[in-house]
């Protein structure tokens, strides 16, 4: 990190920083595990002369980690005599530090409290907040960083834009990675986004423990490589990322697929991109397509120029400008005795633009551009205190610089409450937590062939912006990995559930991870995924292929289809029938056959069958209140009364048959009282029990949603289906009887005896209505209706034709059996 000079506002004193960048490195041999970082700390002095940085020390041991004995050593050498370590001791009121700008790694920050909060020492955190801090430390932070809840609450929004439910993380092995884990990732989980694997990148160890740290990186890498999902969250600190560049190396020396080329990685704001020299050679196509967060920052003037000035021989007091000098053009310095050593000697007129970009960046990051306000607070909230009253009066007395050193901790009020624009423009503040107010930059990491890397501003995350604002996203300028070819990638544990599936989970798996199963009868799902199919409104049904609804048809049996046609002609053809069969009889009424078992009985049950076949016409057509209500009672009626008019016939047939026995006295039974006794009894009853059904249940015009899926049937709802079927039942009742009496007359002598007829018409008229109620249940719609019309026309046809067949071929075809004469011998 480079950080531009600042200009004070205090009258007679010039502040400069300069940043240093150790890099720790050490050899390794091929197929180790590469472990590296950069520590980036600045410590500002204040005195009447410069703000200045901490002395440069040896802060690294062979292996590279942060380590806290030397951060407590930084920090108490801040505390002590410059050039002289003795802790808790300062012999001069030169070099007394008034803040202390760290960060770049939430451990360097706890241990740096830990410390400098005993002296009550401003701090400005330009990293990560620390997981421990008490309330005494917190009292002296400053966080350059906003509210780290702003961006968990991004990254939930992006992945929940781009629908990657199926996503793994890779975490650091700290108390930063402990709380996402165990307060972030469940609220992840809440909001739909399910994990493959929640892994953590091996600790940095002491070289003691390098083996294991090596066996444990690669079962890291191994699992997050084999996994399916497309997705890996990084959640990291600054010192992750050349360990992250160490993974793509472990597939040259392990039998492990190299997908990561083909993965989207989602990195925290809490890293960003370093490196050490020896990576420079190293592929960084994997972070291409990359996505990754960063604290909103705009250009500032003049950094490009400031960088190029940069030289490790004329900044002297820079301790680490040489030793990153050193490690980034591959040189060496001779050392203060003109030592030399192997290779080539830096000239200090090499040019930092000239370094591959996986190895310097030419453009300011998000940390850089932190730590540049953070010089810029301090510097405006010690011209805040330059300017206030009591601080003249205090300077009058010569005492400005010594009241300074004693009242030191009020820095940290000043610096919480000052309000400015920086060099690029933007407004600086912290809120009342001492939290930077600022938004989140998405940015898209783009390689390239030259080891560069560019970093696309793609999308935002703005806590101040209004409702619908606070996140945006481009979606047209994100450049993917090469393996999607430019489209969207997809991270999900399995394909997306079609149209007219719904979703079911598999046992065993992760919530996301379900398998697809077709929508049951009458539902749909009409959007992909869905949890549960849903059930169409009752005026319409599914399609084919159950993805949509359609509206159901309004039917009815009408005349103007061909069932209904036919059926009507056919109730017409029969009823013409029965009044030409009754016409004949008429014709003939004084003939023996016709007034063979009572004339009136006949001339009854032929205008009732007629009636029967015009009364089928009152179930075709549309249902109105009209019909309903006459439809099943004029049918229970009339049927009723040509069945009493057989039951009649037979048992006068019968009774004549006993009369004629010597001393028989049923001759008394015998004449019109009886037939009409059991006719307008038979129709008493059930003109009874049609009048209590339509009192207590009337029929009426009903519209059935359900017994059709596609359609919607008028139809005349019955009111009681029990009223229905109790007049059905007094109807088979009579038929029952009637065809039993019948059977028992069939063999009686006579050549006009109208058992053996009567009992084949009952047997008929019993077989249809008995096939009827298993039928007419087992249909639905309109051809319920049409299976009455025909067991009514079937029924009425069949007593038609069996009682009066026999009769009318006799007077139509052979006329001279029609006589008295054949009676007669019939009888002898």
């Amino acid at each position: 990190m480079i950080i531009p000079p600042v200009t004070c506002k205090i009258p007679n004193i010039k502040c400069s920083v300069s940043n240093p960048l150790p890099i720790l490195h050490k050899s390794y041999q091929p197929g180790d595990l590469v472990i590296a970082g950069i520590m980036s700390q600045i410590y500002i002095f204040f005195n009447s002369i410069d703000f200045q940085t901490c002395p440069s020390n040896d802060l690294f041991d062979d292996m590279v980690q942060f380590s806290p004995s030397w951060t407590y050593r930084a920090s108490l050498e801040l505390l002590s005599t410059y050039g002289r370590y003795i802790p808790n001791y300062k012999c001069d009121l030169q070099n007394n530090p008034v803040a202390v700008i760290g960060g770049s790694n939430s451990e360097v920050c706890l241990h740096m409290a830990t410390i400098l909060s005993i002296y009550k020492i401003p701090q400005l955190i330009y990293g990560s907040a620390p997981v421990g801090k008490m309330k005494t430390e917190a009292a002296f932070y400053q966080q350059m960083f906003p509210n780290i809840d702003h961006q968990y609450e991004g990254i939930l929004k992006l992945l929940l834009h781009f629908r990657w439910t199926w996503t793994g993380v890779l975490t650091v092995n700290d108390e930063n990675g402990d709380r996402f884990i165990q307060s972030v990732v469940p609220k992840f989980i809440l909001r739909g986004i399910c994990f493959d694997f929640i892994e953590r990148f091996p600790t940095i160890t002491y070289s003691s423990g390098f083996t294991d740290m090596v066996t444990d990186g690669l079962k890291t890498f191994n699992i997050a490589m084999r996994s399916t999902v497309n997705v890996l969250l990084i959640h990291g600190e600054i010192d992750t990322m050349p360990l992250l560049r160490a993974f793509p190396d472990m597939s040259k020396y392990e039998d492990i697929p190299m997908k990561a080329k083909g993965k989207v990685w989602i990195m925290t704001i809490q890293m960003d991109f370093t490196s050490l020299p020896f990576q420079g050679d190293q592929d960084i196509d994997f972070l291409h397509g990359a996505l990754s967060f960063a604290i909103h920052s705009e250009e500032v003037l003049g950094f490009q120029e400031f960088f190029q000035t940069r030289n490790a021989i004329l900044e002297k007091e820079d301790g680490f400008m040489k030793v990153y000098w050193e490690k980034a053009f591959e040189c060496y310095f001779p050392d203060s005795e003109g030592n030399m050593q192997d290779g080539n000697i830096c000239t200090g007129e090499e040019k930092l633009e000239t370094l591959p970009g996986s190895i310097f960046h030419t453009s300011m990051t998000g940390h850089s551009y932190s730590i540049y306000n953070a010089v810029y607070a301090v510097a405006h909230a010690l011209h805040d205190a330059h300017s206030s009253q009591f601080k003249f009066r205090t300077i009058m007395d010569g005492g400005w610089l010594k009241f300074w050193n004693q009242q030191v901790w009020k820095l940290s009020h000043l610096v919480r409450s000052s309000i400015f624009n920086n060099s690029a423009g933007e407004k600086v503040y912290f809120n009342q937590n001492g939290e930077l107010e600022s938004a989140f930059d998405i940015m898209n990491w783009v390689t390239f062939a030259n080891q560069s890397i560019l970093q696309v501003r793609v999308g935002r995350i703005d806590p101040q912006a209004r409702s619908g604002k606070q996140f945006t996203i481009h979606e047209d300028a994100i450049v993917w990995p090469s393996r999607f070819n430019q489209a969207l990638p997809l991270s999900l544990c399995n394909d997306k559930c079609h149209l007219g599936y719904s979703r079911t989970k598999k046992e065993g798996e992760p919530f996301c991870c379900y398998d697809c199963l077709p929508c049951p009868e009458g539902k749909i799902s009409n959007q992909k995924d869905m949890d549960d199919c849903l059930q169409c409104p009752e005026d319409q049904y599914p399609n084919h292929a159950q993805d949509s609804c359609i509206p159901k048809v309004i039917t009815f049996l009408s005349y103007e289809e061909a069932l209904g046609m036919t059926l009507a002609i056919l109730a017409l053809s029969f009823t013409f029938i029965a009044a030409l069969v009754l016409g004949i009889f008429v014709k003939h009424q004084d003939t023996p056959i016709v007034k063979a078992n009572n004339r009136n009985l006949t001339y009854t049950l032929l205008i009732f069958l007629l009636l029967s076949f015009l009364c089928a016409l009152l179930f075709i057509g549309q249902p109105k209140t009209l019909t309903c209500l006459l439809r099943q009672t004029a049918f229970g009626i009339i049927f009723t009364v040509a069945v009493s008019c057989v039951l009649a016939k037979t048992t006068i047939v019968v009774l004549a048959f006993m009369a004629t026995m010597p001393g028989s006295r049923m001759r008394k039974w015998l004449g019109k009282r009886l037939a009409v006794s059991i006719v307008l009894g038979s129709s008493l009853i059930q003109t009874t029990i049609c009048t209590v059904w339509l009192s207590t249940s009337t029929p009426f015009p009903d519209f059935n949603m359900h017994s059709v899926v596609e359609e919607i049937i008028l139809e005349c709802n019955e009111g009681s289906v029990t009223m229905f079927y109790c007049v059905l039942g007094f109807m088979g009742l009579l038929a029952t009887v009637s065809f039993c009496v019948a059977f028992l007359a069939r063999k009686l002598p006579d050549s006009f005896n109208e058992a053996k007829f009567i009992t084949f018409s009952m047997l008929v008229f019993c077989s249809v209505w008995l096939t009827f109620v298993p039928t007419y249940l087992s249909t639905r719609g309109k051809y319920m209706v049409a299976v009455e019309i025909f067991s009514i026309l079937a029924s009425s046809a069949g007593l038609l034709s069996c009682i009066f067949s026999p009769k009318l071929y006799i007077i139509v075809l052979r006329p001279e059996l029609n006589n008295k004469e054949q009676l007669r011998r019939t009888k002898q």
